[in-house]
């Protein structure tokens, strides 16, 4: 009876709150992906279906065919993937110097740092558009990897920061007692160590860069536009074609699962194979 009356309050207590949270977090990919694979009776008629009577995929079909939908996932995999690892290694590195190394003004930068991402981006649409159209890399990939790594490196180098101040300067130094330089010590033991908060990290800039609408819109054309500003452009004046659309959102969140998906394994790794333990 005990027992009984004990799992009816592990149910309502926790396994039905979750539930309900899991079916309010996850309906809209549900629905998403539903009116991706409906035909065009089912998608525009007067009854709702919560599951398609004959399951079509026409709509990815002429995603890809007829809306040349390769074109802004290549672009946008360009620039998310180069934008990440320019962040990583200048972040890296300056995370470094700021954790190691003490020098003038090395406060005021950090502060400096903090204080650009208080402020919205589209603060700085102006300013780098004009940038961009003087140095002649306006509606070029270039432009959208410089203007996205102006907010993603500040943060990331206080998001290294923080990790490498809780790294012992024992470890290093142990390694270049034996012999070792700044640099062998930082490669060899430093940045095996650093792989966790590297791959959470990336994952942050490769989302955020991924994702991104304000800058593309402006720094992009007919040729370089990324994915936001490709979807953007099936919501028109005269209505919305919702089967590209739908279409879109579930071909573009596959490469962020697909990133998840082995980013987390090597989080794990990286996390119980580190050298500070307990």
């Amino acid at each position: 009876m005990k027992k009984r009356h004990s799992g009816l309050i592990d149910f309502f207590a926790l396994y039905l709150p979750l539930g309900v949270i899991l079916l309010f977090l996850l309906f809209p990919f549900y629905w998403t992906f539903v009116t991706s694979i409906k035909p065009k009776s089912e998608l525009y008629g007067s009854v709702v279906t919560y599951w398609p009577q004959n399951v079509v995929f026409d709509s990815y079909h002429k995603l890809f065919v007829d809306f040349n939908f390769i074109k802004p996932m290549g672009n946008s995999l360009l620039v998310a993937g180069i934008t990440t690892l320019v962040s990583l290694l200048v972040s890296m590195l300056a995370a470094y110097a700021f954790s190691r190394f003490r020098f003038p003004g090395r406060k005021i930068f950090m502060i400096m740092f903090l204080t650009n991402n208080m402020f919205p981006t589209v603060l700085l649409l102006i300013p780098l558009y004009s940038i961009m159209r003087s140095m002649g890399i306006l509606y070029t990939p270039i432009a959208l990897i410089l203007s996205y790594t102006t907010f993603t490196i500040p943060f990331s180098v206080w998001l290294l920061n923080g990790y490498l101040n809780d790294l012992p300067k024992s470890l290093e130094e142990a390694a270049m007692v034996d012999g070792a330089s700044r640099s062998q010590a930082f490669l060899r033991i430093i940045f095996p160590v650093l792989i966790p908060c590297l791959v959470a990290t990336g994952a942050y800039i490769f989302m955020t860069s991924w994702n991104e609408y304000t800058f593309a819109v402006l720094f992009t054309n007919e040729t370089s536009r990324t994915i936001p500003v490709a979807l953007k452009n099936l919501i028109g004046q005269l209505g919305v074609q919702w089967d590209l659309l739908t279409a879109g959102g579930i071909i573009t969140i596959i490469p962020v699962c697909i990133m998840f998906f082995f980013a987390q394994k090597r989080l794990v790794a990286g996390l119980t194979a580190g050298a500070v333990k307990g």
